[in-house]
C-alpha cells in the first residue's frame, strides 16, 4: 500500500514538470495562448499574496500587473532550477517588497503606523485557529456573510501587523497551502528558518488577535 501511493506521488510529481516543462516552452517560444493560460491561472491567487503583503492593498492589481511583465520580459532566463509555481511566486513578492520599500519612503509620514507586535522565540504549541478556514471564501446567509467579511477584513488588517518576514511565511503556510520545502525555495532559505519564522509568526499573530479580541470570534467562525 506505501509503495503504491509513493509511486503515485512520484508519477504525479513527474506529471507536474511535464505540465510546467509544456508551459515553460510555449511561454518562451512567445505564445499568447500560453500567457493567457498563466495570467488566468495566477493571477488571483498573485494578487491575494500581494494584497496581504503590502500596508496599502490598494497597490495590489498594479504590482500583479507588474509581475506578469516581469515574467514576460524574463522567461527565458528561468532554466527549472524551481518549479514555475514557485518561481512566480518568488517574483510576487520580491516586487512586493519594492513596493513596501517605496511605500516606506513616501507614505509612511502621511498615515499612522501601528508599531508591529514582537514574536516570542519559542512555540507555544498552538497554531492561529480557524485562519486559513476564515480567510478562506464561504457560503451563508447574507447575515453571515457579512459579520464573517467584516471579520476577514479584521484579520487582514492584523495580518498587516506582522513584521515583514513573519507575515510572508504565514501567509504562504496558511493560505496558499505551500509546504516548508517549497517556502524555503521561494524564499531562498534553509526549511528550518521558514519553521522558526512561521513559528514566531503565528504567535505574534495570535497576540495580535487577543489583544483586539479576536481570537474566540476567529475560532468561532471557523466552525
Amino acid at each position: 500500500m506505501q509503495a503504491g501511493t509513493l509511486m503515485g506521488n512520484l508519477a504525479s510529481a513527474v506529471g507536474v514538470r511535464t505540465e510546467d516543462a509544456a508551459m515553460v516552452a510555449a511561454l518562451k517560444a512567445g505564445s499568447e495562448e500560453a500567457f493567457s493560460v498563466l495570467i488566468a491561472q495566477y493571477s488571483q491567487p498573485l494578487y491575494s499574496l500581494i494584497a496581504r503583503s503590502l500596508q496599502d492593498p490598494a497597490d495590489a492589481a498594479d504590482i500583479t500587473q507588474e509581475v506578469f511583465i516581469k515574467v514576460f520580459r524574463n522567461i527565458r532566463s528561468f532554466h527549472g532550477e524551481a518549479s514555475l509555481r514557485t518561481w512566480l511566486y518568488r517574483i510576487a513578492l520580491h516586487e512586493a517588497s519594492n513596493q513596501r520599500r517605496w511605500w516606506s519612503r513616501h507614505k509612511r509620514q502621511e498615515l499612522t503606523i501601528d508599531t508591529p507586535i514582537g514574536a516570542p522565540e519559542t512555540d507555544d504549541g498552538e497554531d492561529t485557529p480557524g485562519l486559513s478556514a476564515l480567510l478562506a471564501d464561504a457560503a451563508g446567509s447574507p447575515y453571515d456573510h457579512a459579520a464573517r467579511g467584516e471579520l476577514k477584513a479584521r484579520v487582514e488588517d492584523a495580518l498587516r501587523k506582522l513584521p515583514d518576514v513573519f507575515r510572508t511565511v504565514v501567509v504562504l503556510r496558511e493560505m496558499e497551502g505551500f509546504c516548508y520545502e517549497e517556502i524555503a525555495e521561494i524564499l531562498d532559505v534553509p526549511a528550518g528558518t521558514v519553521k522558526s519564522r512561521l513559528t514566531r509568526g503565528r504567535a505574534a499573530l495570535k497576540q495580535i488577535l487577543v489583544a483586539e479580541g479576536l481570537a474566540s470570534a476567529l475560532a468561532g467562525g471557523a466552525r
